[in-house]
């Protein structure tokens, strides 16, 4: 097939979407979802998220993916909705809710997908072994080390996720932490939280905070007005851990880790792809994703750079190398491919996501999030629900907890609405299951960092919990 064909099969398949676009956008009007909370059908839906939500949690001990429970269940709900919906003669009704539950996954799927791109780059090119390894070389004490991991777990994790975040931090615990449980334990703990609570403050920080920000509750610098309030999440209860950290310096180490060609360019790209993000939503009005895409774009043409010029770069080398007998470090120069990172994405986290959001949309159109809604804002108040949704993302994932609020869409202030972005972020550190930092260090440090090991600390990060909605609703006094 010529390339001109193909041009002209490409827009001929275009012509024939737009009609089905505007059918899609039509679609559902002049009708009202039906309650059917009180159905079989809506009985049914709510067990069968709830045993796929039971597997979720206990993935750790079934090792089965936890994307695939909540796929299954996503559906298995919706086929149901559409099998009554279709008797009643509404059919277009689900399929136009389908679609926007589809849209809002979309969006965020791809913006999550360029940053771990972005991240499973940069962990490709040593940025993080080179930190990591600097980190040991300088011969800290564990207390230094206890508060260093956590500070920094607090400020990379509002660029980078806290997931990555926590497990680069954990790391170097564990490589100068060696056998001496204790320091690991709260070392773990600390990393799990400065994360967690430096997620709170910045969109980029959590996939809570990125809902919020797209879905248009808080615009980019708002989130800001969270920063005092997150340090003292972390630093409340660092300080009471910080006297039982054994008063010992660990063995020191020479490790030396060289980044490779193109790892600073790299960090450069990716700050300005988030300040292209940011400044497509602000300045011109499109979706946060349009600016991450088109970052992607720097990506890519970095890595062609980086492979035409690397026969040069291994010249240049050569030369200086040859004067000393040496050989050439080509691994120095291995070329960058954009899509080894993308295939080395959280597929199943992105995959998981997508579960959630067509699970709690599944439920929100039966009428169970309404039920919630007047139940959690009306009859307690903004304040006490928000709170209490805190506590619940210490059990369930936050992603569904605050999907489900968004869902809800209550009529609140700037000041709930950043007081439930604060809790449904840093709730999840009162318990090692409530954060996927948690969990996947309770895998990386088995044995040492474990559930009982951190609900132990529970206290002194509820006590941060505590101290922080207090910071937030004093100096934020005036969006409430």
């Amino acid at each position: 097939m010529t390339c001109l064909k193909k041009i002209k099969i490409s827009f001929l398949i275009t012509l024939l979407l737009i009609p089905l676009q505007l059918f899609a956008a039509d679609a559902g009007g002049g009708h009202e979802p039906m309650d059917l909370t009180s159905s079989p059908i809506g009985y049914f839906a709510l067990i069968l998220f709830m045993i796929a939500y039971f597997f979720v949690m206990a993935e750790e001990f079934t090792h089965l993916r936890k994307s695939k429970p909540v796929i299954f269940a996503a559906g298995v709900i919706w086929a149901m909705i559409g099998w009554v919906y279709i008797d009643h003669g509404m059919s277009e009704l689900v399929e136009h809710a389908v679609r926007h539950n589809l849209l809002e996954y979309a969006e965020l799927m791809l913006f999550l997908l360029v940053a771990m791109t972005y991240i499973n780059g940069m962990e490709e090119r040593r940025v993080f072994d080179a930190l990591r390894s600097w980190l040991i070389r300088k011969g800290f004490s564990f207390r230094q080390l206890f508060w260093m991991t956590g500070i920094l777990a607090f400020f990379i994790s509002p660029i980078a996720d806290n997931l990555t975040t926590a497990l680069l931090m954990c790391a170097v615990v564990l490589a100068v932490g060696g056998t001496n449980s204790r320091f690991v334990t709260l070392a773990c703990i600390n990393i799990v939280v400065g994360a967690n609570a430096g997620g709170a403050f910045s969109p980029f920080g959590d996939i809570t905070t990125l809902m919020v920000w797209q879905k248009g509750m808080v615009d980019f610098w708002g989130f800001f007005a969270l920063f005092i309030p997150s340090v003292i999440n972390f630093v409340v209860p660092a300080a009471i851990m910080h006297f039982a950290i054994p008063n010992e310096m660990p063995n020191a180490s020479d490790e030396v880790v060289t980044m490779k060609r193109g790892a600073k360019r790299m960090i450069a790209l990716f700050l300005l792809t988030i300040t292209t993000a940011v400044s497509f939503h602000n300045f011109l009005g499109l979706p946060p994703v349009i600016g991450m895409l088109t970052g992607l774009s720097y990506l890519q043409f970095l890595g062609y750079y980086l492979k035409k010029t690397k026969h040069k770069c291994i010249d240049y080398k050569q030369k200086r190398l040859d004067e000393q007998s040496n050989e050439t470090p080509v691994g120095e120069f291995v070329p960058f491919d954009v899509f080894v990172p993308v295939a080395r994405a959280e597929w199943d986290t992105l995959f998981f996501f997508y579960g959630v959001v067509l699970c709690v949309g599944g439920l929100g159109f039966l009428g169970y999030l309404s039920m919630a809604s007047e139940l959690m804002y009306t009859q307690w108040g903004a304040t006490t629900a928000n709170i209490a949704v805190g506590i619940l993302s210490a059990i369930v994932d936050n992603i569904p907890v605050m999907f489900a609020v968004l869902t809800m869409n209550p009529e609140m202030s700037q000041g709930q609405w950043l007081l439930v972005t604060m809790t449904a972020g840093v709730g999840g550190s009162l318990l090692s299951i409530g954060s996927a930092a948690g969990v996947a260090l309770m895998g990386q440090a088995r044995g040492q960092y474990t559930f009982f090991g951190h609900l132990k600390w529970a206290p002194a990060i509820a006590v941060g919990y505590i101290a922080s909605i207090g910071t937030h609703m004093w100096i934020n006094s005036a969006l409430f």
